[in-house]
């Protein structure tokens, strides 16, 4: 059975510097615990196969190219349905889990396409939002995109931030942006994306979280995946430690998701590590824990296959989205 979204939404809390004003990450020791990650914990046979099952559950797999077209999205979807050979997962008992990703995630104009492929399935359907991926246009054009893709089948939205109001500091600006966005979401859950490959600090990048959630954001994103530098550990870190102190001090839980370069599947081992050791295993779940990756999962199959027959096969073997 499909889990849900967080069904106890995010409602934001009312604007207020004070929960943010004195934030100040240290950088060296962030990327130190970040680099810990990789070195001393690892799983291995059946236990990383179970957690690369997991991964599978927690991926949006993602199309985002400007040449795709109804084709590339419906085979994106059939790929999100039985994201697993069957073989696979006859040889390792789980023919029964019901394996999906966590949701498909397109452009505006594929929404239709996506809601028609992916039928009864109950995968969601997310839809990059206001001017994806610079943000570059009107505020009032960016509340209609996000009106006509949640009308048009999106349940989940998203939304890019302007990443100058980060940048000059103007966090109420962000915080009336992101409000008004998650307003026009209505029902469909809303996650909004930072671009933090573009904001100069670690400090910022917290300060911009912190804005983000109280304002309404159901999920904290790193990148469109279109930056020069995506997602990483350190700044993944930073993030994850925000959504933290937020739960700490509203009761509300915050999804996380990193998305942009993460293409093995040992990177996708080393990300379910740290959201277990940072925040529990609540947030290894789909509803607060989200990969935006489009390669990610022939890697991951390729990986399984490799655990059940102790062969590595050629990736072309595997089907990609």
């Amino acid at each position: 059975m499909k889990i849900k979204m967080t069904e106890i939404r995010n409602e934001g809390i009312p604007f207020d510097t004070k929960y943010f004003e004195n934030i100040n990450v240290n950088r060296s020791a962030v990327e130190r615990r970040a680099a810990s990650l990789g070195g001393r914990r690892t799983v291995k046979k059946e236990f990383q196969a179970a957690w690369l099952l997991k991964a599978i559950t927690c991926i949006d797999l993602t199309t985002l190219a400007g040449d795709d077209t109804a084709g590339n999205v419906e085979r994106l979807c059939a790929k999100a349905i039985s994201p697993v050979r069957k073989d696979l997962l006859e040889a390792m008992e789980m023919t029964d889990a019901n394996i999906t990703t966590g949701a498909v995630c397109v452009y505006h104009n594929m929404i239709e396409d996506a809601k028609r492929s992916l039928g009864n399935s109950g995968i969601p359907i997310a839809a990059v939002s206001t001017g994806f991926p610079a943000g570059k246009i009107s505020f009032e054009q960016k509340v209609e995109e996000i009106k006509k893709s949640v009308e048009a089948g999106a349940t989940e939205i998203d939304i890019v931030i302007s990443r100058e109001l980060v940048i000059n500091s103007k966090w109420e600006e962000l915080y009336n942006e992101v409000k008004a966005c998650r307003a026009a979401c209505g029902d469909a859950h809303m996650k909004t994306i930072l671009a933090t490959g573009e904001i100069p600090t670690y400090t910022k990048v917290a300060k911009a979280s912190w804005v983000s959630m109280m304002a309404g954001s159901d999920f904290i994103k790193t990148s469109t995946g279109k930056e020069a530098v995506n997602a990483t550990l350190p700044v993944s870190l930073v993030m994850i430690r925000a959504i933290r102190e937020y739960q700490e001090l509203t009761g509300i839980k915050v999804g996380y998701k990193p998305a942009g370069g993460i293409q093995k599947a040992k990177q996708a081992l080393d990300w379910l590590i740290l959201m277990k050791e940072e925040l529990g295993d609540e947030w290894l779940q789909p509803n607060l824990f989200r990969f935006g990756a489009s390669s990610l999962l022939g890697d991951i199959e390729r990986q399984l296959e490799h655990y059940i027959t102790g062969r590595y096969s050629a990736s072309y073997r595997h089907a990609m989205a």
